[in-house]
């Protein structure tokens, strides 16, 4: 047997925009995350996919070309140089909310990626698994600027710029993130085409609006690595409201981002591709567990608690 993990992840800044080019921070999320485990299969089973959590079990020869667990499995079997038919058992679990913003399948992706390279003795730098998870991540997205699968690979907070080498980032000052989940799942290939036909009725609003979005992240990103973490808690109210220009909020998140502001949090926005999923708030010692009760109050359907570092 042969296990491996992907946590989760957030977006701190630069939703949208990053997929235009733009600056956008992320950070992974521990508390949460996806398990794959390898056994051998019974023989002449073929390859088996367990996804329990979904209620699903079936053979590999019957999904769909746009099953994300086949490719991702077909993808990494090919480029480990492995011939089908093989009789294995591949099993997927999961503590990440689906199509909420957490990375969910990009975690599920990465966890299958080093579990089957793990069964068969194979350890794959992160540059390899991160490609071949971004492969698949054009399933989940369409258009995927490769923000997710570089934080979930990682593991590792990081500034990414779609096109250019990655850079992770320095946290001089650990700061505490509260992230409220609305309860609402929101494809983020939906929201993604969303904006793209927005941008291509009117370019040059909306590259005004990814210039901002871009000049936000690059302050947050001086304000991370400096230690000056008082000064995010501003840049995450100016994202948010970027955001809601971009037509991408939602009653529900904006709901949870005024709950959260009103209990104390520095500051709060959506992460993710919006139209529901989770938000996040800034938290200090003192008001973190202010602000996890008022979004329960608010509505919020699970509350996650964690810290970049």
């Amino acid at each position: 047997m042969s296990s491996a993990y992907g946590p989760g992840k957030a977006i701190l800044f630069g939703e949208h925009a990053v997929v235009y080019g733009r600056p956008a921070i992320a950070v992974p999320i521990g508390k949460v995350r996806a398990c794959a485990t390898v056994n051998p299969g019974t023989p002449g089973a073929g390859l088996v996919m367990s996804a329990l959590d979904l209620g699903r079990i079936y053979g590999l020869a019957d999904a769909s070309v746009d099953d994300s667990l086949r490719a991702i499995t077909l993808n990494t079997l090919a480029f480990l140089g492995i011939r089908l038919p093989l009789d294995l058992v591949v099993e997927v679990t999961s503590t990440i909310p689906v199509a909420c913003g957490l990375g969910s399948g990009t975690a599920v992706s990465t966890a299958i990626v080093r579990a089957l390279a793990a069964h068969f003795g194979v350890t794959l730098p992160n540059t390899a698994v991160s490609s071949l998870v971004y492969e698949v991540e054009k399933i989940h997205h369409g258009r995927p600027s490769g923000i997710d699968n570089t934080v979930v690979t990682y593991e590792q907070p990081v500034y990414f710029v779609k096109g250019q080498p990655i850079e992770t980032l320095r946290v001089a000052k650990p700061f505490q993130l509260v992230i409220g989940d609305t309860g609402v799942c929101s494809p983020t290939r939906v929201a993604v085409n969303d904006v793209c036909l927005a941008w291509q009725c009117d370019p040059a609003g909306y590259e005004g609006l990814f210039d901002k979005i871009g000049a936000v992240a690059d302050q947050a990103r001086r304000a991370i690595e400096s230690g000056a973490v008082d000064l995010l808690g501003g840049w995450m109210d100016e994202n948010h409201c970027l955001l809601q220009h971009l037509d991408v909020s939602s009653p529900e998140l904006d709901r949870l981002v005024w709950a959260a502001k009103q209990a104390g949090a520095a500051g709060a926005k959506l992460s993710g591709a919006g139209r529901g999923g989770n938000m996040i708030a800034l938290a200090t010692a003192d008001s973190t567990a202010a602000v996890e009760s008022a979004l329960w109050a608010a509505g919020a359907r699970g509350v996650i608690v964690t810290e970049v570092r």
